[in-house]
Parts: structure tokens; C-alpha cells; sequence
């Protein structure tokens, strides 16, 4: 198949955290019901909610999101660049789903440039087996002081020769500006592929906005190609990025009293600055009975919490020097004095035991650091990144001992981490797992086992992400830190693809998604 002649379609934004993400998940899944096979592209992403691919590498979580959504498997290829921030000026640089250096922003600036070939690569290499390729792009288009070196907006779509749709988000305020002026400030060149407009995130009576479309269209020529209305079902699906940490609205949900009249449990989780895979609290924050609290930097850890959750980090050594400048170190200790149960997960994980030693500088500047001190476990930072999906069953710990999870309760997941984790805890791990590299092999099905447990059973660490998915571990896990039943009507799994149907439901009822076809067949025109 010659790829030039494709249908594609790359959706742009206004600026960061307008929608793009989920219209284009809606989408994928509102073409792929029309009997199409879609495929997701995003050029360059920048973030540390990743995802592990059927193929063995990263992709920012968003497309394997879009993935799910169409109905295909994940490929290294759907986000051939992803950006992982290390620090305020400094990311890991993955290419086609491996990492390729670390660079600082001026760096990376100077490096992209050359990264624009494997972008097409890939582009290409998705378009093969696809009837439409739904782009996302980054950021904004008008960030023109950029463009010489753009992989993720106009600069992948003259090279491509895609047409673009400009997405602009009505919520912030201002979005007749913010489409007027990203026109006014692209080149005539860039011009040349921006083919229309969404208005994204539309509350009240849409009739009042119709004026507007005529401004639009007085300005910049631009064809309307719907107006999104406000969706209320986008917290039932995973974020992109720790944009969605920062608004109140994810997570802090307040959850009522149970059936029998009894107070939510209740999840405390730091807020850490290189926070990563922080969806592995989605799950958790669909309980009903559930009060999933996101400490912020300033708050403390209330008193009173059922767990104390240590989420991913992308800098442990960073994150954990942070989590002690906070005090959080001092409530964590506290909560688990008081008989408060800890979990941590992957970079979590590496924060309860007793050091952390990064001394070949691999996610930050070289050093070590004292950890919780809740596990007898200690965790180096060298070898290869492990990358893999994997799945098993929970375990008891060896020689018959009464562990804190009941054996034999299935999970999958993923693992995505650097370093290796080992100490006397590690004798009592709580996962059988299917191919994971430095484990203790205690049975004869190919399974190693993952994670750690304290000698009190009440904090356990693991590198699983995605674990709390399984609707059986889950409640099985809320049970045993609350010493009571827990609501078991909740279909985590379930509920994204029936979130995914009602996104794509809502946006064949609210945009042209025929108009929007039709110019994807204008590719290269």
C-alpha cells in the first residue's frame, strides 16, 4: 500500500490539556464502530504517565488509550517520540520505544531536528495496515519561535502532508482569540495544511456560540467542524498527564457513607513532582466507597487514613528527597506506628526500603539516599530499563506463612522501571509473575516472584503497574486494609469500554465526524 494516499487527520490544539487526547480516543472508537481500522499517531509526547507495547517498548499512555479505543494492539510506532521529565529543564529522550539519551531542553531542541526521519518512519509504518490515522499533535502550533525544529505540530504535518483541525478549548475563556491568533501567527505555509476548527468543551446553550463562527470564518477562513459540548464522563477514563493531578476535579471526589452506614476508606497519596503511571489510582478512585486523597506540597498526611499509597516516580532519588522535605516521611511513619497499612508501586516501592542508590547518575545526579526504612529491601539503579507486560497470580509467602493477600488471585499489568530491588523482605513477595528477570523461581509454571511484604504484613511494595485493574485483587486488597467487606459491584476493565463508547456516542452527536472523514481523504492535496 503506498502510504501517501492514506486518509489522515491530525487534530492540533490551542495549547496544552484542551481535549486532544480524549476527542482523538473518541474518535478512533467512533470510526472503528463504522467498520474502519484507525490507528493512533502522536509525533512527540511529553510525559512520565507511560505505557508498556505489545511490541516491547514506551508510548505515552494517551495512545494506548487510543489504541484501546480502535481496537488494536500498542506499538512502539504510535508515539515515536516520547519526552520524560527528569527535571524542571531536562527529560529521558525515548525514540520508537527505547530510551536514547537524556538532554536538557536546549539540547533537545538541537537534537529533534534529527529526529523528524524516524517520526515519518513510524508514521509510515502505521499507516500500512490502516484505512485512518488519526494524529494528535503537542502543545500549540503558535509557538512559531519553535517551528524551525517542530516534530510534533505543523512541522509533522508539511512533512506528512496531513490536513490539520484546530482545537480550541471554550472552558479557558478566550477561544475565539486563541484560534484567531494561532491562524494569524502561523505562516502561510503552515496556513496552507489548517483546514478547520472544533470548539471543545462547550457548556450551556450551544445557539449563543453561532455568531462566533461567523467571526471565525471572517478572520481566517476556517470551516467549523462541531462544537464538543462538555462531557461528564472524561474523569472515567485514564489522563494523560499530571495536568489532571492539578485539577481538583480527577480525584477528589468526597464518597459517602456505605450501605451500612460506615465512612469511606480512605487513600492518602503524595503528590511528588516526577509522579508517573499515577493511573494505577484509577481504580482505586471508581469505588464508591473509596476517598482518594492527592496530597499536595504544603499538606500533610491526615491522621486517620486506611493506606498510605507511594505511587510511580520517574526520579526516585529526587522525589524521595522531596517526600522527606515535605515531612510526608514523618506522617508515613506515624500512619504505620498507629497500624496504617503502606503500599508502594515501582518507584514507591523503592521508597520504603532502606536505600536507594543511583550512582551512576541514571535519573538524576549520581547519589544515594536513605529510604522509609518500612521494607528490609535496598534498590540499585543499573542494567537496562525493563519494559514488559506481564500477569500471574498473588502468592503466599514461602513455607506456608499466613500472608496479608489471599493466593491465587489473578492480576496483569506491566512493568516499567529501571534498577533492581532485593533484601530479606524480599523471602516474602506476593506475586507469582509470568517472565519477570532477577526474581526467585518457586514453582515449575515459569513464574518468578515480584514484590516485597514487611515482617508486620501491613506494607507491601511492588513493580507491577496496573495491578489494581484486576476487580478481584482489588477488592481483596480494600478488604484486607479495612478488615471489612467492601463493595464488589464495580467493573473496572468493563467501564473504560463502556466509557469509550458513550465518548464516541457524544461526539457523533456533536461534530461532523462525515465532514472530518471526508478530509482525511484530502491528504496531500
Amino acid at each position: 500500500m503506498n502510504t501517501q494516499f492514506v486518509p489522515a487527520l491530525m487534530l492540533q490544539g490551542t495549547g496544552s490539556d484542551v481535549g486532544k487526547s480524549l476527542l482523538v480516543a473518541g474518535l478512533c472508537r467512533a470510526f472503528t464502530r463504522r467498520g474502519l481500522r484507525v490507528c493512533p499517531f502522536k509525533p512527540q509526547n511529553m510525559s512520565n504517565n507511560a505505557a508498556v507495547t505489545d511490541d516491547g517498548g514506551e508510548i505515552g499512555r494517551a495512545q494506548a488509550l487510543q489504541a484501546r479505543a480502535a481496537g488494536v494492539q500498542t506499538t512502539v510506532h504510535m508515539n515515536p517520540v516520547l519526552l520524560k521529565p527528569q527535571s524542571d529543564i531536562g527529560a529521558q529522550v525515548v525514540v520508537q520505544g527505547k530510551v536514547l539519551t537524556s538532554a536538557k531542553a536546549r539540547d533537545y531542541y538541537r537534537l529533534k531536528r534529527d529526529l523528524l526521519p524516524k517520526v515519518i518512519e513510524s508514521f509510515e509504518i502505521m499507516a500500512r495496515d490502516a484505512d485512518l490515522v488519526l494524529v494528535e499533535g503537542a502543545g500549540s502550533p503558535a509557538e512559531v519561535n519553535l517551528r524551525a525544529a517542530d516534530i510534533a505540530n505543523m512541522g509533522f504535518a508539511e512533512a506528512a502532508k496531513v490536513p490539520v483541525i484546530l482545537v480550541g478549548d471554550i472552558d479557558r475563556g478566550g477561544v475565539i482569540a486563541s484560534i484567531v491568533g494561532t491562524y494569524a501567527l502561523l505562516s502561510d505555509a503552515d496556513r496552507h495544511w489548517l483546514k478547520g476548527y472544533v470548539i471543545n468543551k462547550f457548556r450551556g446553550d450551544v445557539s449563543l456560540f453561532e455568531p462566533a463562527t461567523d467571526i471565525i470564518a471572517d478572520q481566517c477562513g476556517l470551516k467549523s467542524y462541531g462544537i464538543a459540548t462538555y462531557w461528564h464522563g472524561a474523569h472515567k477514563l485514564p489522563a494523560e498527564d499530571g495536568v489532571a493531578l492539578e485539577n481538583a476535579g480527577k480525584y477528589q471526589r468526597d464518597a459517602g457513607l456505605d450501605v451500612d452506614g460506615r465512612a469511606p476508606l480512605r487513600i492518602a497519596v503524595p503528590h511528588l513532582p516526577r509522579i508517573a503511571n499515577f493511573d494505577d489510582l484509577d481504580p482505586l478512585a471508581a469505588e464508591d466507597d473509596v476517598e482518594l486523597l492527592i496530597i499536595k506540597p504544603g499538606q500533610v498526611i491526615p491522621a486517620g487514613c486506611d493506606l498510605v499509597l507511594l505511587p510511580g516516580s520517574k526520579s526516585t532519588l529526587a522525589d524521595l528527597r522531596f517526600l522527606k522535605d515535605q515531612g510526608w516521611d514523618i506522617d508515613i511513619l506515624a500512619h504505620h506506628r498507629r497500624g496504617g497499612h503502606v503500599i508502594g508501586i515501582c518507584g514507591g516501592y523503592q521508597m520504603l526500603g532502606k536505600m536507594v542508590h543511583d550512582l551512576d547518575g541514571i535519573e538524576g545526579a549520581p547519589g544515594s539516599e536513605a529510604g522509609l526504612g518500612l521494607l528490609d529491601v535496598e534498590t540499585i539503579m543499573a542494567g537496562d530499563k525493563t519494559l514488559r507486560k506481564t500477569g500471574g497470580l498473588t502468592c503466599g509467602p514461602p513455607n506456608g506463612d499466613t500472608g496479608p493477600i489471599a493466593a491465587d488471585i489473578a492480576v496483569s499489568g506491566y512493568e516499567i522501571h529501571m534498577g533492581q530491588t532485593d533484601g530479606p523482605d524480599r523471602a516474602r513477595s506476593w506475586l507469582a509473575l509470568d517472565g519477570i528477570s532477577g526474581g526467585r523461581s518457586d514453582d515449575d509454571l515459569g513464574r518468578n516472584n515480584d514484590g516485597a511484604i514487611s515482617a508486620d504484613g501491613r506494607v507491601l511494595g511492588c513493580y507491577l503497574h496496573g495491578l489494581f485493574g484486576s476487580d478481584d485483587f482489588r477488592h481483596a486488597f480494600l478488604a484486607m486494609i479495612s478488615a471489612r467487606d467492601v463493595n464488589r459491584g464495580t467493573h473496572f476493565e468493563a467501564g473504560i469500554d463502556a466509557a469509550l463508547d458513550e465518548l464516541a456516542d457524544h461526539l457523533e452527536s456533536c461534530l461532523d465526524l462525515d465532514g472530518m472523514l471526508e478530509l482525511a481523504k484530502t491528504r496531500g492535496m
